[in-house]
Formats: structure tokens, C-alpha cells, sequence
């Protein structure tokens, strides 16, 4: 099965213009730097939301999948819940909406996602298993940050890209916005298929996904909301795939690929987090994943169901009071 040639840049693009178009319907602001980069703040000192959230999503999806703001209940727990679904899922959650590019620039970081991450190939060997590299003179990319980005970061990203600065648009939300926490759910079919794709499954063989999970409640302290919103996928959230591939390897990806079937698994993340000395490389990276997946295999028939939603945990998680 070939590859589209689609660029996620170009069509990401268009929906970066609608958003700067209509900024106070969005609730986004947007400021040239000097180097001529456009900058669109979604939660910064702007107020951000919902809509901007589910813009974000799209944008970080290269424009290849669509997103939806819904309310649902888990157990007894109602929660807005974005819903996601793409028809070019290697493309656009593992060849775009991935974090996979690490921006730092003296004392500045932030986590790149998006369609630039295809033009700068970060990082590479996701690249090489999806069999996707883009093509495009506009660049665009998400930050998962608080703060606005110097221009030396802003010329190491162009710089990656091969894109000139006045091309370069880049998205700014934190984590403990309204913004970053939709856009962070709506990661849930790219967390999932990055899980299979660790486990051994080609993700060229999943030819649609779709996925909803809760989105979480904001906090103020950006390691708390960091928790909340890994919680959201690991205890509340739902994957869906079809995947043309044989009935015993999905059986077999299935018992490991559940946020459950971590030795991390049954703590709210910051518990885990903090037991862990604080220090990522610690915890068992088998728990960031779907609490729950459901693959039909197109080749057979057949569908699969594995993992459970934990309502609880995410109750403690997002300290539920009643």
C-alpha cells in the first residue's frame, strides 16, 4: 500500500490562516517576531479554549484528521471529551501530531509537534517506518509551552525545517490551558498507534483510527496539569483502528499494548511520577497508552477489544470533589 503525497505543512497551513483570520473568535493572539516568524498564542497570555483547542488538534494532525468537542460520561464522571478521527493515521499522528522534536535554546525548551516535524524528519527512524517526508516552503508547529520562544529558537527551528522565518508559523499552548489540555486528548490515536508501533506493527497497516478520551480538568501548575492530562489517556481514554494484518499478531500486540499492562499502571501519573524521582526515563514507558483498544482487522473480519477504563484513578487524578 503506497503512501499518499500529501503535504501536512501545506495543508496545515490553511487551517494556521483561519485561525489568524478569525484570532478573536479563536481567542488566540498573534504577533510577527523580528525574524519575520508568526507567532499565535493560544493560551499564554491569550484566553484560548475550546474552539482553539480543537484547532490545535487539527493543525497538529497536518489537517489529515478531524476533531470534535463532545460531553460524555465515564461511569459516573461527565466530562467534556474531544472525539478524533483520521483516515491517514500514520501520516498524521506519526509523521505529525507525534512529540517527537525537542526544541532548546540556552535556557529555553519546549516540545515541537506538527507538520514541521516532517520537513526537519525529527525524528528520523518514525520517519523511515511510516515511509513519509514532506516537501513544502511554509512550515508549521505546535508548542507545548509557557512561554514565547527567543529567536534563537525560532532560527533552529527554521533552520531545521529549511524554512525561511517569515514562512515559519508556530502555536503556542501550555499545558495548563484549556488549549493544551483538548489538544493533548486528542493525542489519543497518536499515543496508541505510537504504542503498536513500539510493540512491532508496521503502522502502514493501519488504514483508519479513530479515538475519544475526556479532556481533563485544568490546574495552574504545569507539572499537575502534565499529570492530569496523561491520566485522561492512560484511565479514560479509547482507541479504535483498522488494521489489515493477521488475527494472532494483533492478539499478541493486544496483551502489551493497554496503559494496564504497564508495572507503572494503577496510580494517578503524578504518584508515579514523583516515586520516579521525577525523572522521566524512570517510569516504564509501556504506561503511556490508550486505557482501552479495539482493533478490527480488515483482512479477517475479526475484532478486538482490550484494557479497561479506570474512573477512579482519574478521580484522584483530578482530585474530584463531591
Amino acid at each position: 500500500m503506497s503512501t499518499p503525497k500529501l503535504s501536512v505543512n501545506q495543508i496545515a497551513y490553511n487551517l494556521v490562516k483561519k485561525l489568524c483570520d478569525c484570532a478573536s473568535e479563536f481567542g488566540v493572539l498573534v504577533k510577527k517576531m523580528p525574524s519575520g516568524a508568526t507567532l499565535i498564542d493560544a493560551g499564554i497570555e491569550a484566553r484560548g479554549g475550546f474552539a482553539a483547542g480543537q484547532a490545535l488538534t487539527e493543525i497538529c494532525l497536518g489537517g489529515l484528521g478531524k476533531a470534535e468537542i463532545t460531553y460524555k460520561a465515564y461511569g459516573d464522571l461527565e466530562l467534556p471529551s474531544i472525539f478524533v478521527h483520521t483516515d491517514y493515521p500514520a501520516i498524521s499522528s506519526l509523521g505529525s501530531q507525534f512529540a517527537g522534536w525537542r526544541i532548546k535554546a540556552g535556557k529555553y525548551t519546549a516540545m515541537g509537534s506538527g507538520p514541521a516535524r516532517a520537513l526537519s524528519l525529527k525524528p528520523k527512524e518514525l520517519y523511515e517506518k511510516i515511509g513519509y517526508k514532506d516537501s513544502s516552503d511554509v512550515g508549521v508547529l505546535v508548542l507545548e509551552t509557557s512561554q514565547e520562544p527567543p529567536e534563537e529558537a525560532v532560527a533552529k527551528i527554521s533552520e531545521g525545517c529549511k524554512v525561511a522565518p517569515e514562512n515559519l508559523f508556530l502555536v503556542l499552548a501550555p499545558t495548563s490551558s484549556v488549549s493544551g489540555s483538548v489538544q493533548i486528548s486528542g493525542r489519543i490515536v497518536e499515543t496508541g498507534l505510537h504504542k503498536l508501533t513500539e510493540l512491532g506493527l508496521d503502522p502502514k497497516l493501519v488504514t483508519n483510527a479513530c479515538g475519544y478520551a475526556p479532556i481533563a480538568p485544568v490546574h495552574p501548575k504545569m507539572a499537575q496539569a502534565m499529570g492530569r492530562t496523561n491520566d485522561a489517556i492512560i484511565y479514560a481514554g479509547t482507541a479504535y483502528y483498522t488494521v489489515n494484518a493477521d488475527d494472532d499478531e494483533l492478539k499478541k500486540l493486544l496483551e502489551k499494548a493497554p496503559a494496564s499492562a504497564s508495572k507503572g499502571y494503577g496510580k494517578p501519573f503524578m504518584e508515579i511520577f514523583k516515586e520516579a524521582g521525577y525523572d522521566f526515563y524512570k517510569i516504564d514507558p509501556g504506561l503511556f497508552a490508550p486505557a482501552v483498544f479495539v482493533i478490527n482487522n480488515s483482512k479477517t473480519g475479526k475484532t478486538f477489544r482490550a484494557g479497561k477504563i479506570d474512573v477512579e484513578v482519574f478521580k484522584k487524578s483530578i482530585k474530584l470533589q463531591v
